[in-house]
C-alpha cells in the first residue's frame, strides 16, 4: 500500500526537520524513500540536497542533483535553483551564477515558476511578487 498524501507531507516535514537538526543519515533515508515515491517532483531531491549541504557535503549534493533529469518545467527549475546553491557552497561560484542566470531567464514567463523566481532573487534581482515561501511545495 502506498502512503496517502497526508503521509507524504508528514514524511517530508520530518525529513526537513532532520536535515535542519543535522541528522543527515535519517534525513537521507527519508528523502531517498520519498524520491522513489515521487520521482518527478523536486521536493525529495531538494530535501536530500539540503541534508547534504547542512552536513557540509555540498559537493556530494551537487553530484546527486546533476545526476537527475526531471522534465522541463517548475519542478526542474526548483531542482536547478538548489543545485546552484549547492554549487555555490561547493566553491563553484561561476557555475552557480551561470545556472542561476539560465533559470532566472524564465521569470518573464507567465506564471513564472517558484524556482525561476528563487533563482532571480539569488542573483539579487527583484522578480516581482514571489510566492510566500520559495521552497519546494510539500506534495499532496
Amino acid at each position: 500500500m502506498l502512503p496517502d498524501p497526508a503521509d507524504i507531507r508528514l514524511l517530508t516535514q520530518v525529513g526537513f526537520l532532520a536535515a535542519g537538526h543535522g541528522d543527515a543519515p535519517r534525513a537521507l533515508h527519508i528523502f531517498d524513500a520519498l524520491a522513489v515515491l515521487r520521482p518527478n517532483r523536486a521536493f525529495a531531491f531538494v530535501g536530500l540536497a539540503c541534508a547534504l549541504m547542512n552536513a557540509g557535503r555540498a559537493a556530494e549534493a551537487v553530484q546527486r542533483l546533476q545526476a537527475l533529469h526531471l522534465p522541463e518545467g517548475p519542478e526542474r527549475d526548483m531542482l536547478h535553483a538548489f543545485q546552484a546553491l549547492a554549487l555555490q557552497l561547493a566553491g563553484r561560484a561561476s557555475e552557480s551564477t551561470q545556472l542561476l542566470r539560465q533559470i532566472a531567464a524564465r521569470v518573464p514567463q507567465e506564471p513564472p515558476s517558484d524556482g525561476a523566481q528563487l533563482a532571480a532573487r539569488m542573483l539579487g534581482q527583484n522578480p516581482g511578487a514571489m510566492s510566500p515561501a520559495a521552497s519546494p511545495s510539500i506534495p499532496s
